[in-house]
């Protein structure tokens, strides 16, 4: 099971959000989404964000909190464990030029209109509602999500 982490930065009413290359052949491409990336071996989840976020954005973060676990099951994907963030503070000027995709600031009350995996759609209502400790299951079945729950774990 891989293990990412996943942050959505927060400025003046707006997320940042990437809206995911084409060149990256994967499943989320022409998806919008936070920033993050894979957990390298023998890094904490906190040190994968920070380094994430430094490298796709240019940002260093200076306010953050994790924000819960969400567990990934697909049926063609690796299962998945992300940390979930939230930036309130950075410091630093935005590199737009990233790897993985277009960085765009987005009115947090449109964000539920951009493309995004249906399962974001769920944690993402739960952070703007003020949820401080998110754990949930998500269950696809290819790009479908067909169950969820909020988990214990």
């Amino acid at each position: 099971m891989r293990e990412t982490t996943l942050c959505y930065i927060e400025n003046n009413g707006q997320y940042l959000m990437l809206h995911r290359s084409p060149a990256k052949k994967d499943g989320s491409v022409g998806k919008w989404m936070g920033v993050g990336g894979k957990l390298e071996p023998g890094e904490t989840p906190d040190e994968c964000i920070e380094r994430e976020v430094r490298e796709e954005t240019g940002l260093a973060m200076t306010n953050y909190i994790k924000r819960g676990i969400i567990h990934f099951y697909s049926d063609i994907w690796e299962d998945e464990i992300m940390h979930l963030y939230s930036c309130y503070g950075y410091e630093g000027t935005l590199d737009t030029a990233c790897d993985e995709g277009e960085l765009l600031w987005i009115d947090i009350d449109r964000v539920m209109e951009l493309n995004m995996w249906e399962g974001d759609r769920i944690f993402l209502k739960m952070m703007t509602e003020g949820n401080m400790d998110i754990r949930l299951e998500l269950h696809y079945e290819g790009d479908r999500l067909v169950k969820w729950a909020q988990s214990d774990d």
